[in-house]
């Protein structure tokens, strides 16, 4: 064998070396693999999609064509879309992801996650990108909804964009705090409780203005209040971004979140 045939052998086996090389994908592709898989088990899911996008629809529609509700004059539409949008990232954000999670860690799939290079924050960060995709799907449902039967936005669509990501935060937050730290069963019976206080005492369906004065700001401080309002005002009455509902919904997506990083048990 010449040297010179010595040396391109070398060459190949260099090229065809297929020693294991085992280590952690970059961070962001792990997320966006765990984001995918979250957004497929979602819209897969039936009672997934009745919670998401059935149920918010059948309210705008239904209270939006019988006059069973008394909101003070002005049209029933422009004062339902804006609540409906917030009732569904209240219901894709928290009440769904609660469920899905506390049931992921029952049946084990979260200690499994939690055997590879996923982090918690991690696993929170692609819940939440995957709860803003189907967010997208419904934002584009109910406004289709809504302006077939005859809603017309008066504000900016960025300023009530900004409102649905600090809501999404702060449910998200509260979803994953809950499952973290309750058992299956009880996150079920909790988030079904607690989506049907919200929807009733949230100015989703009714005017917070018919509540007692005594208990109107204390629901004022409730996040899917601050997002009802919020994007009522920009998107009912044409307001520019309301400060007060913002900082209501990003306090409590910092304090959600925070805890739910620190308390979140995958088993």
């Amino acid at each position: 064998m010449t040297h010179s045939d010595a040396q391109g052998k070398a060459a190949m086996t260099t090229a065809l070396d297929f020693t294991p090389a085992p280590g952690a994908a970059p961070f962001p592709r792990m997320v966006a693999a765990q984001t995918g898989a979250e957004i497929r088990a979602m819209l897969r899911n039936g009672e997934q999609l009745l919670l998401t996008l059935i149920i918010p629809v059948l309210l705008l529609v239904g209270f939006s064509l019988a006059p069973i509700i008394d909101i003070g004059g002005g049209s029933r539409v422009d004062f339902l879309v804006p609540g409906v949008l917030a009732l569904a990232v209240m219901s894709t954000a928290f009440t769904g992801q609660a469920i899905a999670t506390g049931f992921e860690r029952r049946y084990g799939v979260l200690k499994r996650l939690g055997a590879t290079p996923l982090s918690r924050p991690g696993l929170m960060l692609a819940k939440t990108a995957a709860v803003v995709s189907v967010e997208l799907i419904q934002v584009v449902l109910i406004i289709g909804v809504g302006l077939a039967l005859g809603w017309r936005p008066q504000g900016s669509f960025l300023g009530a964009a900004l409102l649905i990501v600090a809501g999404t935060a702060a449910f998200s937050g509260l979803g994953l705090l809950m499952a973290g730290v309750l058992r299956a069963e009880a996150t079920l019976a909790a988030a079904n409780l607690v989506y049907l206080l919200l929807l009733g005492a949230g100015g989703v369906l009714f005017p917070l203005s018919k509540f007692p004065s005594g208990v109107r700001g204390a629901l004022e401080l409730l996040p899917i209040s601050a997002l009802t309002g919020g994007l009522r005002s920009v998107l009912a009455q044409g307001a520019a971004l309301p400060l007060a509902p913002l900082a209501v919904l990003l306090g409590w997506a910092v304090l959600s979140l925070g805890l739910a990083s620190r308390t979140f048990r995958w088993e």
